[in-house]
């Protein structure tokens, strides 16, 4: 499974406004709402605030996956935002999160859902990678690191 095939450009926000957690998780929302009308944001932050009760999904670095599982979802969803300034994201090194990848997954889908973390985590491990993220001047340049990252996992 490669991230392109569940992430298009538009579900890339490029510049997130919002300065804390609950803000960034619901621009990252809006995305995968617009693509899938049958979404509710309310539902989905739901999910991810409960997910996020049972420990931060900063994991360091700069980056933070928020992450759950949704009841009557049929696909896997994923979005990536960008915070040029930093969200403090409870990370576990405690440093501002800069790149997140937001994914949604089936209640019932365990395989699925573990696959996108593992390569989400493999893409961002790279230092250069990470740079590039944080250097591309809008949403596209983001869009095709992440497609020409996706080779190489």
């Amino acid at each position: 499974m490669k991230l392109t095939d569940i992430l298009t450009a538009d579900q890339v926000v490029a510049d997130l406004s919002g300065r804390g957690k609950r803000a960034v998780m619901e621009e990252l929302c809006r995305p995968l709402v617009a693509g899938h009308p049958q979404l509710e944001i309310g539902k989905l932050m739901e999910v991810l605030v409960e997910r996020e009760k049972l420990g931060s999904t900063g994991i360091g670095d700069g980056i933070a996956i928020p992450h759950g599982k949704m009841v009557g979802l049929d696909t896997l969803l994923l979005s990536f935002g960008r915070s040029r300034a930093g969200v403090d994201f409870d990370s576990l090194d405690g440093k501002p999160a800069h790149l997140f990848f937001l994914v949604v997954a089936p209640d019932n889908s365990a395989g699925t859902h573990l696959k996108a973390l593992a390569r989400i985590s493999r893409l961002l491990k790279s230092n250069a990678v990470r740079q590039q993220l944080m250097e591309a001047s809008d949403a596209r340049e983001i869009y095709e690191i992440i497609e020409s990252q996706d080779e190489e996992f």
